[in-house]
Formats: C-alpha cells, sequence, structure tokens
C-alpha cells in the first residue's frame, strides 16, 4: 500500500479543516488537495498546495499587452493565443506543489528538468522503507531493436518469471544487508548516509516539488508522451489529470497545441505545400534526412 494508516489519517485531517480566504481558489483543484492518488506499486502523487487559476493567466497577459486585449478576446480565448504563440510569462504566474513518492530510477529522470524546487526525503538523516517498485509482468520487455532507450517485445513465460525473480530477490538480499549495516542497539553499525549506497535504484523515495505551471506544461509534453518511459508516463498522467481540473482552459490549449499538434520544419513545411498542389514528394525529393522524414510521414499519416 502507497499509504500507512498515519499518512491517511493525517490526510483525512487535512482534508477536514477548511479556511476562509481572500485569495483566488480553483474549485476543480480543491477538490483534489491532500489527496494521494496511487501510481505504480507503492508510488503516489499527490497536491500540497498551488497558486493561481485560468484568470491568473489572463491577468498577467492584461498586464504585459495592455488593456485593449480584453475588449478583444475572451479569457480562454486569450489563453489559447499565449498557448499558440509560445508566450511563457502569463504561465509562470500559477504555481505547484506535489508531494510524490517514486522509485528512486524514476526520480533520477525527472530531476533532469531542473526548473522546479524540490526537497527530497533524506537518506542520511532517516532510514528508507522496505519498498521496491517491482514491475507487472506484462510490463516487462525485451531492449528495443530500432530505439537503444526504448523497449521492444514483452518477456514471456519462464524468461518474465526469470527476471521477476531477480529483481525481487536482489531488491531484499540488498534491505537485508542495508539494514544490517546500519547502526542498531548493542552494534557500531555504519552511518546512514553511506549504508544508503547499498541500495538499488528501484527504492521508493519522495519528495516535494513545486513548479510554476510554464515548466510544468513543458515536462508533461516530454513526459506524458507515448514515447517516454512507463515508470514516468503514469506519473505525468496522474498529474495532467490534476492539472485539467486546476486551470482547464490552459491545459485544453496545451492538449491541443503541444500534445496533439506538431512542429514542422521549414522544409517539411514546404512539403506539405506541395503536397497540397498535386505533387509527389518521396524522402529523395524532400531535403530532409531518413530520420527527418520518417518523423513527418508519422506527423502526416498520424497515430497508428
Amino acid at each position: 500500500m502507497p499509504l500507512s494508516p498515519d499518512q491517511k489519517a493525517e490526510i483525512d485531517a487535512q482534508r477536514a479543516q477548511s479556511h476562509s480566504t481572500l485569495r483566488a481558489t480553483a474549485a476543480g483543484m480543491e477538490q483534489h488537495l491532500y489527496t494521494a492518488y496511487p501510481v505504480l506499486d507503492h508510488g503516489f502523487v499527490r497536491v500540497i498546495d498551488y497558486m493561481g487559476d485560468d484568470a491568473a493567466i489572463v491577468q498577467a497577459a492584461r498586464v504585459s499587452y495592455g488593456a485593449g486585449t480584453k475588449h478583444v478576446q475572451n479569457d480562454e480565448g486569450l489563453i489559447r493565443y499565449l498557448m499558440r504563440h509560445w508566450h511563457s510569462t502569463p504561465f509562470e504566474m500559477c504555481e505547484l506543489k506535489l508531494h510524490v513518492k517514486l522509485p528512486v530510477f524514476v526520480a533520477r529522470q525527472w530531476i533532469r528538468h531542473r526548473t522546479a524546487n524540490v526537497n527530497e526525503y533524506s537518506a542520511r538523516y532517516s532510514i528508507l522503507d522496505r519498498e521496491f517498485y517491482i514491475p507487472a509482468p506484462d510490463m516487462l520487455a525485451a531492449q528495443s531493436t530500432t530505439n537503444n532507450q526504448g523497449r521492444g517485445a514483452a518477456l514471456e513465460g519462464e524468461e518474465a518469471q526469470r527476471v521477476l525473480r531477480i529483481l525481487t530477490e536482489d531488491a531484499m538480499r540488498c534491505y537485508d544487508h542495508y539494514e544490517g549495516m546500519i547502526s542498531q542497539e548493542g552494534q557500531q553499525g555504519l552511518a546512514r548516509e553511506l549504508a544508503r549506497m547499498n541500495l538499488p535504484a528501484n527504492i521508493y523515495t519522495q519528495w516535494y516539488w513545486k513548479v510554476d505551471l510554464h515548466n510544468l506544461l513543458h515536462f508533461l509534453r516530454l513526459r506524458a508522451d507515448a514515447h517516454a518511459q512507463y515508470e514516468i508516463r503514469v506519473y505525468a498522467e496522474e498529474i495532467c489529470r490534476l492539472v485539467a481540473d486546476w486551470v482547464p482552459y490552459a491545459y485544453k490549449a496545451f492538449e491541443d497545441y503541444r500534445m496533439g499538434g506538431a512542429n514542422l520544419s521549414a522544409p517539411a513545411l514546404e512539403c506539405v505545400r506541395r503536397m497540397l498542389k498535386g505533387e509527389v514528394v518521396t524522402q529523395e525529393t524532400s531535403g530532409m534526412s531518413k530520420g527527418e522524414w520518417r518523423e513527418f510521414e508519422g506527423v502526416m499519416n498520424g497515430p497508428a
């Protein structure tokens, strides 16, 4: 279970509290505050705090572009204009703080997005729990033969069972040794900051992660993409669900222009113009490399 009874009791107590405020609130996000939504086998995502809403984006934009804007466009239309033309500052006016429990190897991917404030559970001061991410059998896959970063066909039968046994046994053995090394009553033991180096990358850690909406959407565009690694993608998909309730106009524009849209290079755009005129364009006549042409065909033909 991702939450202990004490954690559940704490969340229930937080959700039972109510405060009057003069600041803007988003009804959609208020319903999610403090609730832990499960991800993977032991992980979760929960909203600790947030600032701003769709109106905050519009307010910031109208400060930037002048009073005349409000006479021309409604709020949703303005947000879509901002998203369509890659204006970033108004989206930075909204912030979100999450509490996330995730495997260490996922955290190391996640932390590459360096535009957030992070405070992680310290294994120098505290003892990590015996919780590891062990993939479901249908998530075990061989190395892709076409993508050095991706997965190929799923492992089957005895091979899948063999890998699961190795993952589970290694994780438990490492934790047994970790427990055996750290200081306990009656033995000197090893400092926690040193003993932790023996733990595997699938052990769970936790952090508070605070980010503005502009940088959050950039994170989601990459990590909620179908090509992202499954173990981080499921976290991004859960966050997408929360953001859609928090800033619905901004999220819809994000879906349309980022997640569902595509960027075309100058040669690719020229190919589209030639095709619209009836010309048959091939990779050899396109001016694009084989890799770019393959991506262009993927955009033009849509999802398989």
